[in-house]
């Protein structure tokens, strides 16, 4: 029962107990005053009228018609003359109450006044017995009266008390409710805080969560920053922060081999020339610290930090990639002026860094790819210039030859409407725990790959038109097949796009049902403004009872602190920590420490690009959830 009602029942009791208790004691002091009073009226009229016809003539007529008289003015009910002998000789009485008092209120009062008794005398001889009994009906109707008062003066105070009542009760409820929907959130193991109500004995149980959730928080930083120190010391290198060769390689060739939007970009090679020369004329210390600088230059010419993929492929050769990126001649001049900052920190040792671009795009070959840039960077070294930067454009058609060509294009593809491929997320069971659906768009009469199409749907803004597509196309998808979950991902522009989320959850409240078989994947890219539009969403579309979960979890690790009160379902880690770890006792010790501090949360870890059956059944054993990937398929 709600605290409401339970107030409401209080009161309601209460005032009835109060009313039931007013009333006895009001109707019972009410009848004995009356009884007391028609009891003393009763014996002095009776002496007064008995005393009046002892001093006439006890002619019969003259003491009926004083009686008579008596009787009409002095409203009684009855009055008697009896003989020495008790025979009636004048007699007066009124009929029966007629009145609008309820019988069984009479019942229930029920006065009991004597009749006024004196006696006639003649003389000194005695003549007779008078006998008066005055009417009830009056004090039937007067405490009736007082009754009907009485209650309505009661049911006035009660609808007053349930309406004060009510406004303390919603008063109390808002920040109860806050309370309430904080404890079922860590029972849900997301560990939200709240603002502190002003009821004393609420703020004290939503000080102690919020300090559970602090503390939560705090732990998850803690872990998290272990596990990330613990990742860099193993996958990069210890002077510049680049990755190491074997680990760009692998996510290189991960990347190359799926099917994913970053699968699309430009890639960089810079190459410090005489290092050794350098080592000697500044010392390890200064020299350490000028690569140190490039690394930082190069990943600064990512969108974003998070974006940039820097790795160290021998002493003097990084390479960087830079997923999405498709304008060279936008690049170019950025990619000057890092590496003309880098040359002017040395401006006396005469310091060289060709450079080599070359545009990569999915199912590339990697050995190809990277003689290509070997090819290109011999160019750069060949040039006289400090800072020679030699570009290699992709040998491939595009699709269309403008961009008008592409925006009508995506356009009419959008309206058509995506097609949706089937890959499963299995668990250690083979049981298919949802299916990723990535989008393909019909372009030039073929059905393309996000890695073909993503970089101009970016471009010209078209993300949230796109996933709004890809949403209907997976509830009609739904209709016909309802017991499947599937996997759709989101993409940041969306996200953070008011419009897009009305418009999404529009689309989910016509369909709640089906809304609970969808399972929205974003990026783990994520920046402070996406990560509070995340939680938005997640709070406009939670109570549909879809789940949602990060993909490309790598590095980004770090920022599970920020995303613990969102209530994610599933995080898939990036292809990059997973390819070769049957091999790598390092790979699984990451691996292994990113699922436990996730499983305390209650989140599920998913491995991505699993390529072989021993990756597999490594990753479960280290205690991984799901996995999916090229080699991964249903029995």
């Amino acid at each position: 029962m709600s605290l409401i009602k339970q107030l409401w029942l209080a009161i309601i009791a209460l005032l009835l107990l109060s009313f039931v208790g007013s009333l006895a004691i009001s109707i019972t002091s009410g009848r004995d005053y009356i009884e007391q009073e028609v009891r003393i009226k009763n014996e002095d009229n009776a002496t007064a009228l008995a005393l009046s016809m002892s001093q006439l003539e006890k002619d019969i007529v003259t003491l009926e018609l004083l009686i008579s008289a008596q009787f009409d003015t002095g409203y009684y009910r009855r009055i008697t003359l009896r003989d020495t002998e008790g025979q009636v000789l004048i007699e007066r009485s009124a009929s029966e109450y007629r009145g609008d008092v309820p019988a069984w209120f009479r019942n229930v009062i029920h006065f009991d006044v004597p009749i006024g008794t004196a006696t006639i005398q003649d003389g000194w001889r005695q003549f007779g017995t008078l006998e008066l009994e005055s009417q009830h009906s009056f004090a039937y109707a007067s405490l009736w009266r007082i009754m009907l008062e009485l209650a309505g003066w009661f049911l006035l105070a009660g609808a007053i008390s349930l309406a004060i009542a009510t406004v303390v009760v919603r008063g109390i409820k808002h920040p109860l409710v806050r309370v309430v929907a904080q404890a079922k959130d860590i029972s849900a193991r997301r560990f939200t805080t709240i603002k502190e109500p002003r009821t004393l004995e609420l703020r004290e149980v939503a000080q102690a969560m919020n300090v559970l959730s602090a503390n939560v928080r705090q732990m998850l930083s803690q872990e998290s920053q272990k596990l990330d120190e613990l990742r860099r010391h193993l996958q990069h290198d210890r002077v510049t922060g680049a990755l190491n060769r074997d680990v760009f390689m692998g996510r290189l060739s991960s990347l190359l081999g799926s099917e994913d939007a970053r699968a699309t970009g430009l890639m960089i090679m810079t190459r410090v020339e005489s290092l050794e020369t350098l080592n000697e004329q500044l010392g390890h210390q200064a020299t350490d610290q000028l690569l140190s600088e490039l690394v930082t230059q190069l990943s600064q010419l990512a969108p974003t930090p998070e974006e940039a993929l820097v790795g160290r492929l021998n002493g003097s050769d990084f390479i960087l990639m830079l997923p999405l990126e498709a304008d060279t001649g936008a690049l170019i001049p950025r990619l000057r002026q890092a590496l003309d900052t880098i040359a002017l920190k040395a401006p006396y040792i005469g310091m060289r860094l060709p450079t080599a671009v070359v545009a990569y795009t999915p199912h590339d070959d990697r050995g190809g790819l990277l003689a290509t840039l070997d090819d290109a960077l011999a160019e750069a070294e060949s040039a006289s210039a400090h800072t020679t930067v030699a570009v290699r454009e992709h040998q491939h058609n595009s699709l269309f030859g403008n961009h008008a060509e592409w925006r009508s294009a995506l356009n009419a593809a959008i309206t058509l409407g995506p097609q949706l491929a089937y890959f499963p997320v299995i668990d250690a069971h083979h049981n298919v725990l949802h299916y990723e659906c990535p989008a393909r768009l019909e372009l030039a009469n073929n059905w393309q790959t996000a890695g073909m199409f993503i970089p101009w749907i970016s471009r010209f803004h078209l993300e949230p038109a796109l996933d709004i597509a890809v949403v209907k196309k997976a509830l009609e998808q739904l209709t016909s097949n309802p017991a499947q979950t599937l996997g759709i991902n989101l993409s940041i522009a969306s996200i953070t796009n008011a419009e897009f989320v009305i418009e999404l959850r529009r689309l989910l409240e016509k369909q709640p049902q089906l809304a609970k078989q969808l399972c929205f994947e974003v990026p783990a890219i994520l920046n402070t403004h996406a990560i509070g539009s995340l939680r938005g969403l997640c709070t406009a579309l939670r109570p549909l009872g879809c789940q949602f979960g990060i993909e490309h979890v790598g590095a980004e690790f770090t920022k599970l602190a920020d995303l613990h009160d969102i209530g994610l379902a599933y995080l898939k880690i990036d292809s990059s920590l997973i390819g070769g770890i049957h091999t790598s006792h390092e790979q699984q010790t990451i691996v292994r420490g990113m699922a436990t501090l996730c499983h305390s949360l209650g989140i599920q870890v998913i491995a991505e690009g699993v390529t072989e059956q021993a990756e597999l059944e490594s990753l479960f054993k280290v205690g991984v959830d799901g996995a999916t990937g090229p080699g991964v398929r249903l029995n």
